[in-house]
């Protein structure tokens, strides 16, 4: 069978292969999955690779495959690991982290102001793939991102550098690592002026070092050997299918609840009336990842969130049984106790994420009386909801898991409304169509609407 297009999703722990056909025609077709172990640590995750088509090909029940192009996506070998440095937290250090969320990093450390010896000995012990400076509008305050660069300069480590601070600075970044090891990357200020985010040039610039550099992560150092096409993050491919889809249907946000962390995707300019209160700016497309809510890894914090005699409740077992259900839980839900203890830890999960994410009304009380301020994002103009991943696209009740979002509103936080129409990626594919979305966009916007059946 010859067809046009695999995309590879390298996880953590799987690697799933989807197989596209007649892309550049009005009707492009997605053919089907094959699932396979990823073999990071075998050194060669080809092995994966090779097993998932194999797996693709049994499930069409065919004698073999052949494709034009293979392109990818990875969250594997810790996905693209990140540490972010500037100058003001709440302004040149907040646009710096919206641009590497954005782009699909897994930040691993956050500093603001001068860097010291201890934060240097962290960056060490992380080893990221890319390293991120920024600090200071542009003709604004140099120094503090000038000591950052000639400290990391003077580590000399073999790590990508990207400079997104003072443009003033360029010409003294450049001689800093002129002679080092670091490929350094200066682009455009990621806060160029007071109140002003210009993150799109970094986090296309973060997404195009990634895909320069993931093959020297561990296990990945031959995965050009089958991929002949681009290699995005996972998380960074499903904003870029969000963004996709925005540009045809409007305000959205996407929630990815898996077994180790929850993703949050929204694309909303918000409302008019927030804005004008919004005490500081906000991007466009916003991602945020919680860490701690997850369905399978991240499974304890979430029990201790909502309380054994809650989830015992919920569930209408004893807390006998609930110990029990908690041993044998698995990544893959089969039973009927274990799926709808799984639903209750996505709802939990959903409801926790989107309000970390939401921002808040607040109520500041002056001579002149109260006074009400906005801060953080704005979802009440979102339009749709997506669910995708491997929860809220397999679990019986994920629309309805889904809807309690809203009701989750204790009166303050900017969420969507019960008006937010419910969508879900049917076929799990949004993280390969965002990866397709690069070369062959119109096939990827039908596919994945086809997905969500609009």
């Amino acid at each position: 069978m010859k067809i046009n297009l695999l995309v590879a999703e390298i996880g953590s722990t799987t690697t799933v292969i989807n197989a596209f056909d007649d892309i550049n025609s009005p009707c492009p077709k997605f053919l089907g999955q094959g699932q396979a172990p990823t073999s990071v640590a075998a050194g060669d995750v080809n092995i994966g690779l090779r097993e998932a088509i194999d797996d693709f090909v049994k499930n069409l029940n065919i004698d073999r495959v052949d494709y034009d192009e293979l392109i990818a996506t990875s969250s594997a070998a810790g996905g693209l690991r990140m540490t972010v440095h500037g100058l003001v937290y709440d302004m040149t250090v907040k646009a710096a982290k919206e641009a590497a969320l954005g782009a699909g990093a897994n930040i691993q450390n956050i500093t603001a102001g001068r860097l010291r010896k201890s934060d240097l000995r962290k960056i060490k012990e992380i080893k990221p793939n890319i390293i991120l400076i920024a600090g200071g509008v542009d003709y604004g305050e140099r120094d503090t991102a000038l000591h950052n660069a000639e400290l990391i300069a003077e580590m000399d480590i073999e790590i990508p550098i990207i400079y997104a601070g003072n443009i003033e600075n360029h010409e003294e970044v450049k001689d800093l690592f002129s002679d080092k090891r670091s490929e350094l990357y200066i682009v455009e200020n990621v806060y160029p002026k007071i109140d002003q985010l210009n993150i799109e040039p970094t986090r296309r610039v973060i997404q195009q070092v990634f895909e320069k550099h993931i093959i020297h992560a561990a296990g990945m150092q031959k995965v050009r050997e089958m991929v002949n096409g681009p290699i995005m993050p996972t998380p960074g491919a499903v904003m870029e299918a969000a963004r996709l889809l925005y540009e045809e249907i409007g305000d959205l946000m996407v929630i990815d609840v898996g077994g180790a962390t929850t993703d949050v995707h929204s694309v909303t300019e918000g409302s008019e009336e927030v804005s004008r209160i919004l005490i500081n700016p906000e991007p466009l497309a916003k991602r945020t990842v919680e860490g701690d809510l997850g369905v399978y890894v991240s499974m304890p914090n979430v029990v201790n969130l909502v309380g054994k005699e809650q989830l015992a409740e919920k569930l209408n077992v004893s807390l006998e049984e609930l110990d029990m259900i908690i041993e044998k839980h698995s990544p893959i839900p089969t039973t009927e106790t274990d799926i709808r203890f799984t639903e209750v830890l996505a709802q939990h999960a959903i409801i926790n994420a989107v309000n970390r994410h939401a921002g808040v009304l607040r109520h500041l009380y002056g001579p002149g009386g109260k006074k009400t301020v906005a801060e953080g994002k704005d979802l009440t103009g979102i339009k749709y909801i997506i669910g995708t991943g491997g929860a809220l696209t397999r679990l019986p009740s994920r629309i309805s898991l889904i809807k309690e979002i809203p009701i989750s509103n204790k009166g303050n936080k900017l969420l969507p409304t019960k008006e937010a129409r419910v969508l879900v990626d049917n076929n799990y594919i949004m993280a390969s169509l965002g990866v397709m979305a690069r070369k062959y966009p119109e096939a990827a916007l039908r596919l994945l609407k086809k997905s969500l059946n609009i």
